[in-house]
This record gives structure tokens, C-alpha cells and sequence, in this order.
């Protein structure tokens, strides 16, 4: 079981180049398009990733008073995250028997996302937020991916960059990791026979 953001994609550090180009603080975006009202209902389904997204251009408007909020949502949507590929090819070291599941807080794009970045393949199952309306770090988006995997807890590992979702498996049994960089994942995966062979 393992996260896709954070983990497998990674993002810009800022959106202070589309914020510059629009006259807005740096911040100000991610600030709108995180906050708990806007995202928690977009990633448990209440909503949908379009919907959000329309939202957020609304506040953007509201708040700072700009025309063209429609127009810098869409420019921030297009971009994508960049795929960790250290990351994608120590999953294909995995032992054929080991099967990946997705498990992510996420909006309705994640599909269309997947199918961009070209990794759906990887996965034997997705466990997306906004499908089964339950959010990571509540137990349930677990139990559905174990559910997917038909294992008991101690059957199960997990891999997750925060510490709050790592705690929550951990909490019903699964063994869990907290990513911080390819190595020490590596040495988790081989640690917990993940591994087809050992890191050389």
C-alpha cells in the first residue's frame, strides 16, 4: 500500500510563478486550494475535482480582486507533478507476488492523472478519497485497500510521507513507513521481503 503524492509524484516547491505573473502573494493559491473547506470536500467526493477547482477561482477573486481568477486556476491545473522514477523503479523490483495498491487522498482527476503520468499499470488496485469518501488518516481508506488485498493488517505494509497516515496504519496493525527518501524506503521494502532481490 503506498501514497502517490509526496511519495510517488512531487510538485513545485511554490506556485510563485504563476502567482507573480497574475500580481498575487506568493502562497496564495495553495492557500486557497488546500484550505480544509475547499479540499477535504473535493477529496472525500462531495464534490467534484471541477467544482473545486471553480471554487477556488472564486476565492482567489473574492479575496484579491482579480478578473482573470478562471484563467489562472486553469494555468495552475496544468501541471501534472513530476514522477519520482527512482521511486517507480524500485516498485518494479518488487517480487511478482507483492501486489501495489494506490492508496491516496485525491480528487475525480486522479484517472485522467494516472493515465497521463503513464504509472496506472503499476498498481494491482486504486484506493482513491474521493471514490470511497473516506480520506486519509481515517481507518476506513485502509480497511478498503486491505479489502482490496483480501490480507489481514500484518499481511499488509504500508509507505506514506506523513507521519499522521503512517500512524493511522500502523494503529490497526499494518507495518509502515514514513518516506523520506528512496533509500530508506528501499531498506523498508527489503527489511519487510518486498524485494525481489536485494539493493545492491
Amino acid at each position: 500500500m503506498i501514497d502517490l503524492d509526496g511519495v510517488i509524484r512531487h510538485w513545485r516547491q511554490s506556485d510563485a510563478h504563476i502567482e507573480i505573473a497574475y500580481g498575487l502573494p506568493e502562497g496564495a493559491i495553495r492557500d486557497a486550494a488546500f484550505s480544509p473547506e475547499l479540499l477535504l470536500p473535493a477529496i472525500t467526493g462531495l464534490v467534484s475535482d471541477q467544482a473545486w477547482r471553480a471554487l477556488i477561482a472564486r476565492r482567489l477573486a473574492t479575496v484579491y480582486e482579480i478578473t482573470d481568477a478562471d484563467r489562472l486556476v486553469e494555468t495552475w491545473s496544468l501541471q501534472a507533478g513530476e514522477i519520482d522514477q527512482e521511486v517507480i523503479a524500485l516498485l518494479r523490483r518488487c517480487s511478482p507476488d507483492i501486489r501495489i495498491v494506490l492508496v491516496t487522498n485525491a480528487t475525480s482527476r486522479l484517472p485522467q492523472d494516472l493515465a497521463n503520468l503513464e504509472i496506472g499499470e503499476l498498481f494491482f488496485s486504486i484506493v482513491n478519497s474521493s471514490e470511497i469518501k473516506i480520506a486519509k488518516p481515517a481507518r476506513g481508506i485502509f480497511e478498503a485497500a486491505l479489502l482490496r488485498l483480501n490480507v489481514s493488517p500484518d499481511e499488509a505494509i504500508f509507505v506514506d510521507d506523513s507521519t499522521l497516515n503512517v500512524d493511522a496504519a500502523s494503529s490497526l496493525g499494518i507495518r509502515s513507513h514514513r518516506y523520506i527518501n528512496v533509500s530508506s524506503m528501499a531498506d523498508f521494502l527489503e527489511r519487510s521481503g518486498a524485494l525481489l532481490e536485494a539493493q545492491l
